[in-house]
């Protein structure tokens, strides 16, 4: 946890900078979580980054917690919320693990290219799941380390060793529908915009 911590602190200034590599797929994936949400709804979101996610969803929402392991990138994000005025967006730092949070507490809870970044992917979204309130849905974009190209699969490892890529689970679509499955989560909607990633909305 430390070293994913350290890595994502160091990231953050650039991350902040990045474009939204594929800016149509993002809105669609916004779009789509937006004709889930409720005017009442509490929502959380882990691995929020920098946040841009949260602020775009604040206002179909009562409120939303936005948390991430990294205390840098929540920095960014508390500055990004206070130049855009948005009031119901709150910033924490930590993971599914260390936060104190009630069960059953939240309508929505979002997980936005971040399970395939978890050693235990399946521990988190059972976390997810006793954090949701009965109906409640949990949306999730994951890359499917699995179904990259073998060249990246083997660049990946080398990348890590000089601290250049954080820890990366090789999840393919069948595990994680899987882990979700088995959690108790019915598949609401699927879709996949490429080979390697798959956006998810499941329903407790």
């Amino acid at each position: 946890m430390k070293a994913s911590k350290e890595f994502w602190d160091k990231s953050a200034p650039r991350y902040a900078k990045s474009p939204v590599r594929d800016e149509e797929t993002y809105q669609k994936k916004l779009a789509i979580t937006q004709g889930y949400f409720q005017p009442g709804w509490s929502v959380l979101e882990f691995g929020c980054g920098t946040g841009s996610t949260a602020l775009v969803h604040a206002p179909y929402v009562k409120e939303i917690l936005a948390t991430d392991i990294s205390g840098t990138m929540l920095d960014i994000a508390a500055q990004k919320a206070r130049d855009a005025g948005v009031g119901n967006v709150r910033f924490q730092q930590g993971t599914l693990e260390s936060l104190e949070l009630e069960a059953e507490s939240f309508d929505a809870v979002l997980g936005l290219s971040i399970l395939h970044l978890l050693e235990d992917a399946e521990a988190a979204i059972s976390r997810v799941h006793g954090l949701l309130k009965p109906g409640g849905i949990f949306v999730s974009s994951t890359a499917l380390v699995a179904e990259l190209m073998f060249l990246w699969r083997l660049l990946i490892p080398a990348m890590q060793t000089v601290r250049l890529a954080p820890f990366v689970n090789r999840l393919n679509r069948q595990q994680l529908v899987s882990m979700l499955i088995n959690a108790g989560f019915s598949i609401d909607y699927e879709w996949q915009p490429n080979k390697a990633s798959v956006f998810l909305v499941a329903r407790k």
